[in-house]
Order: structure tokens, then sequence, then C-alpha cells
């Protein structure tokens, strides 16, 4: 059945909804709901915080509240409604004690415990579901990539962070200030830390900036700070360190790293990760399947253009984020700092900088991405450009 223009009006408004639950719900998708009935919006809810109604229940308990009957009324979700027993009951036991009528879904649920359950015990209880197609449905997917992700393929969705000038330069000569992106920029990378499960650095950006790695915005929750560390060099005295109480931190090193070094740190309150693989691809890939086991569904990179190379070597990463800033930095050898919000990679073994570019010599042969999609928009002074290179 083909959806109405006032069918799509109301599914792009639970989109809207879905938005209010973003950062407080992972592992969880962020849903929103709209119930109408013979044409007028009688409630709307999404699922709000982790353990919280779900979008659902949400929507016809503000139907009670506000007085009307939902029986006979259509609902509109962003996700199909669920089957199974969570921390919430099954939403279609909800939408069929309610006797609504009709469900539109924008998109599927991909989790094994949930694909097409739901709609199909809608279905047997006499609901006609309709599911969208279109802008509405493509939107209702994006908005959870890493949800998605994680269902499919038990990773984290990754994405990086980096910031350049228009020269190219990723880094600032030492004296000058360490930022290459704006104010704004730098705002907007904090509500990205706290909207992710875990933000992760090189070990070469915390021995040269010793960076705090937590989200600075009032009452955000802190993600999961992880070090990629081969050899557990991480120092004692690192901010990383001093600040346990704020967020956890969990370094990734390699069989090969120093016992001693690792029972350090663990003794300092730092888990160790070691990860299996022959080589840097098959330990990126490693890490990764154990932070999805802990049920992390996002990992934001910021720093290390080692680490960023990495990644995009495994073929690894799902998205990037670029800032442009309207500055040129010049100096043929200036250091290299992928990321800007966060500085610092690491030195040559002579101490010199290390080369503007996100690869290095290190790196095993072509390791060209090209996007699916990209797009660009203002952020204060800076462009920011959005490029996904999977979609799940």
């Amino acid at each position: 059945m083909q959806l109405t223009e006032t069918d799509l009006s109301h599914l792009r408004r639970a989109l809207e909804l879905a938005e209010g639950g973003r950062g407080r719900v992972s592992p969880n998708p962020l849903v929103g709901a709209v119930v109408v009935r013979d044409g007028e919006l009688i409630g709307e809810g999404f699922h709000a915080e982790l353990g919280g109604l779900h979008a659902e229940r949400a929507a016809l308990a503000d139907c009670a509240a506000r007085g009307e009957e939902s029986a006979g009324a259509t609902m509109y979700v962003t996700l199909e409604p669920c089957a199974h027993e969570g921390r919430q009951p099954p939403c279609v036991e909800a939408i069929l004690d309610a006797g609504v009528e009709r469900v539109v879904v924008a998109s599927d649920d991909p989790s094994e415990k949930a694909a097409g359950r739901g709609p199909g015990i809608l279905r047997d209880g006499g609901v006609e579901v309709v599911f969208a197609a279109g802008a509405e449905a493509a939107a209702a997917r994006l908005l959870n990539q890493a949800f998605r992700k994680h269902a499919r393929t038990g990773l984290p969705l990754v994405t990086l962070k980096l910031a350049i000038s228009l020269d190219g330069r990723t880094a600032t000569a030492p004296g000058d200030s360490p930022w290459i992106s704006g104010e704004a920029s730098r705002a907007l990378v904090h509500e990205w830390r706290a909207e992710s499960d875990a933000i992760a650095c090189g070990i070469g950006t915390v021995l040269a900036d010793d960076p705090l790695l937590t989200a600075r915005t009032p009452g955000a929750r802190q993600p999961l700070r992880v070090v990629f560390d081969s050899q557990a060099r991480l120092p004692l005295d690192s901010q990383l360190l001093t600040t346990l109480d704020q967020s956890p931190v969990l370094v990734v090193t390699s069989p090969e790293a120093d016992s001693f070094r690792m029972r350090a740190l663990q003794d300092a309150g730092v888990e160790i990760l070691v990860a299996a693989g022959a080589n840097r691809a098959d330990r990126i890939v490693s890490a990764l399947s154990d932070l999805g086991r802990r049920g992390l569904t996002s990992l934001f990179l910021e720093g290390g253009r080692t680490l960023a190379a990495a990644f995009i070597d495994a073929d690894q990463l799902d998205e990037s984020r670029t800032f442009v800033a309207p500055v040129l930095l010049g100096g043929a050898e200036s250091a290299t700092r992928a990321g800007g919000a966060v500085p610092g990679v690491p030195r040559g073994a002579e101490g010199r900088p290390a080369p503007s570019t996100v690869g290095d010599a290190a790196a095993t042969g072509p390791a060209r991405r090209t996007a699916l999609a990209a797009s660009s928009e203002q952020v204060g002074e800076d462009v920011l450009i959005t490029a996904r290179y999977k979609e799940w």
C-alpha cells in the first residue's frame, strides 16, 4: 500500500522525536512514535533513556495523558515494534491492548531477536502493518546505523574525526595554537563524544598531548576512553589515569607488550585488552569484536594518523567527519596532528614531525575508500564534510 503525504508527514515527525534520545539510549536504537486518529495527532513519544519506556508505549501514555482514546488509531513508528521481553515488555502487546488498527513503520529491526516478529504478531492480531519506502525509510535506517551494524556484525560503528587547513595540514607548527578548527567545531566534537559509546586515540597522541578525551558538555554521558597502545606505554601520570573517576580507560595492546608495564597499568585501574592477530588489521578487528561483545555500538576515533591509517587499511571505517578550516598553515615540515580538537601524533625516531597525511609509510598498499554519500555544511567559520563509506 502506497503511503500518502499525510502518512509521510507523520513519519517525519516521528523521526524528529527519535532524535530526543540521542546519547542516552545506547545500545538501544533511537525510536520515535506518533499516534493519529481521524486525522488528528493524539499522542507522541520517543525512547528517552535506556531502561525507560519505548517510543510506542511513551506515545500511548501520552494519548492517555491527553485524555485521548487510541482505539482505532494509526501509529507511526520509526522502527518496527519489538516482540521480545527486555528492559521493557514487548511493544506489540501495548499496541494490541490499545486497539490501534494500523501501524506504519519506517524501518526494519535487523537484530536476531526482532527481525519481523513484531509486525507478524500485529498482523496476526488484526492490525494492518505498512512499511515505508523512499526518503523516510532511508532516514530511519541512517538514524540507527550504529545499532544496525552491531545487530548485523557484532561490531561497533567506527567514525573518524579530522580537521585540516586549506593547504592540507592536519597540525600547527610548534609554538602556534594547537587548534585548526574553530570554537563552534570543537563544541560540536564534544557533543559527538557524548553520543558515542567509546572514544579512541593512539598512544602517540597521548604521549604528545596528554588529552582527557572526555565530553565537556553539561550533563553529558562520558564514553569509554580507549587507547591503542601496542607496547603499553601509557604514562601512569597521564590525565587519562588521573581522571578514572570520570570515565574508565581501556588500553589495547599487542601480545608482545611488556608484562610489567601492563601490570602497572592494571594496578592503576586501567583495563587491558590484548588484541589477537598476526598483523595490525587483524588486531583492529579483534579489538572491535571485543568492544562489540561488551555491547558498545559506536567508536569515535580522534587523534593519531597511525591509528586512522590502521582503521582505513583494515577496512573498518564507516564514516568520517572532516572540518576544513579557512586557514593556511604552510611549512613543509609542519607536524601532523590528526583530528584538530585532540592534536598530536607519534614523532619519528629522531623526533622529527611525521608527514602531514593520514596514511604513513607503514601502510600495506592502496587503501583508497570512496564514499557512498557525502555532504557539507557550515559550522562557524569551518566547513564540515561528512562522508559515509558503508550502510547498514
